[in-house]
């Protein structure tokens, strides 16, 4: 993606891809947290937001998500969009009550036009304690997208993360931070990325076989870092986007959650925006989905990759050989550990009814016109 003065002139295609995954996923997260607790507000922070308007008309993150929290009555009432951005906060302002004049949101959006990572009350707000017993009254989607990676706080975003709801979007340059490794005058910006494995990060990139390699172990690290700091159970899941002009990667979006729910939505969503077909072996061999703008032509095209696929189905044969299982748990166990998304799995255990490697009934007494789907009354009995 391109970082010239000129980048608000035209969206690219991966522009426009990372905005629809973004603004995509989070009303369905907003809906999926208020299953489990219906909060005061819940919290959309973009804290490099952009204009909201490219010079060619295309909408940007910031004025998506308002589009999909005002078509939606309860997100209307309950979503506070809080956007920064150095350059572009008082235009973004402008544009957005263009569309949306005061009044329209009951949450009213905030706009500020400080530097991130440089203004100490930005840290102070996202550190904020909002819990309320075990939930959080605000449960937030914090989406980071800097130029470059400067001013990226992982000390923070765990912070903000430990809190009951919270999830982080980080838009990463690893080209850049790539090229910073190898120099000693960045030391300082990438120890505050990388608290815990400067140094073996530092290390072991010199190591890696070619530029893509490298990009992959530092997206990899970089997701660690925040297991390492956190503890417990943290779900990170990548998204590829390759260069413009090049075959190699330049940028990943990497999601960040402490729930399973939301590890399986952005899996849906990613599959959504994927036109490059990759093995799925997960963050460890760092296999992921990939925008590549080459391949425009495929783009959203629901065919799964056959190796892909028969990958999966060799996998769940092996580990629930001679199980008997509803569908529902089988997905929820498996799916904790594998970067498939729900519809793999679907096509998936389809497939392996038709070659009688499973056989299934339904237990609620209903008519069903497809031999499997992703329920607890689909019942799956393993050859």
């Amino acid at each position: 993606m391109s970082d010239n003065k000129d980048f608000f002139a035209k969206q690219t295609d991966s522009s426009r891809v990372k905005a629809k995954i973004i603004s995509e996923y989070f009303p369905q997260y907003c809906r999926i947290v208020g299953k489990k607790h219906t909060p005061q507000m819940f919290g959309y922070y973009d804290m490099f937001s952009g204009p909201g308007i490219y010079g060619d008309g295309s909408l940007s993150t910031p004025l998506l998500v308002a589009k999909q929290c005002y078509e939606d009555e309860f997100l209307r009432q309950k979503v506070w969009m809080v956007f920064n951005d150095m350059a572009y906060g008082d235009e973004l302002k402008k544009n957005f009550e263009e569309i949306y004049p005061s009044g329209t949101f009951d949450k009213e959006p905030f706009f500020a036009n400080r530097v991130f990572g440089e203004w100490p009350k930005i840290d102070v707000f996202l550190t904020r304690n909002t819990m309320n017993g075990f939930f959080n009254d605000c449960p937030s989607l914090l989406f980071i997208d800097p130029w470059g990676y400067k001013h990226i706080n992982t000390g923070v975003l765990t912070q903000f993360l430990t809190q009951w709801g919270n999830e982080v979007f980080i838009f990463m340059n690893t080209k850049r931070l790539n090229a910073a490794f190898a120099n000693s005058l960045f030391q300082d910006d990438l120890k505050i990325i990388f608290p815990l494995t400067y140094d073996e990060v530092k290390e072991n990139l010199t190591q890696q076989r070619d530029v893509e390699a490298k990009h992959k172990y530092i997206i990899n690290h970089l997701a660690e870092e925040f297991q390492r700091i956190l503890g417990g159970r943290v779900f990170y899941t990548a998204f590829q986007f390759r260069e413009e002009e090049l075959d190699t990667p330049s940028h990943y979006l990497l999601h960040i959650t402490k729930g399973a729910k939301g590890f399986e939505l952005i899996k849906q969503v990613y599959t959504k925006y994927a036109n490059v077909s990759r093995p799925l072996y997960g963050m460890e061999n760092v296999e992921t989905y990939t925008f590549d703008p080459h391949s425009i032509q495929g783009m959203f095209d629901e065919e799964f990759k056959r190796e892909d696929i028969q990958n999966l189905k060799n996998r769940l044969c092996e580990e629930f050989r001679s199980q008997r299982i509803d569908a529902d748990t089988m997905f929820r166990k498996h799916q904790q550990e594998d970067m498939h998304s729900k519809s793999h799995y679907l096509v998936a255990l389809r497939e392996l009814f038709e070659e009688k490697k499973i056989e299934t009934y339904y237990n609620d007494e209903r008519k069903h016109k497809v031999p499997v789907l992703i329920s607890s009354s689909c019942i799956i009995t393993f050859k």
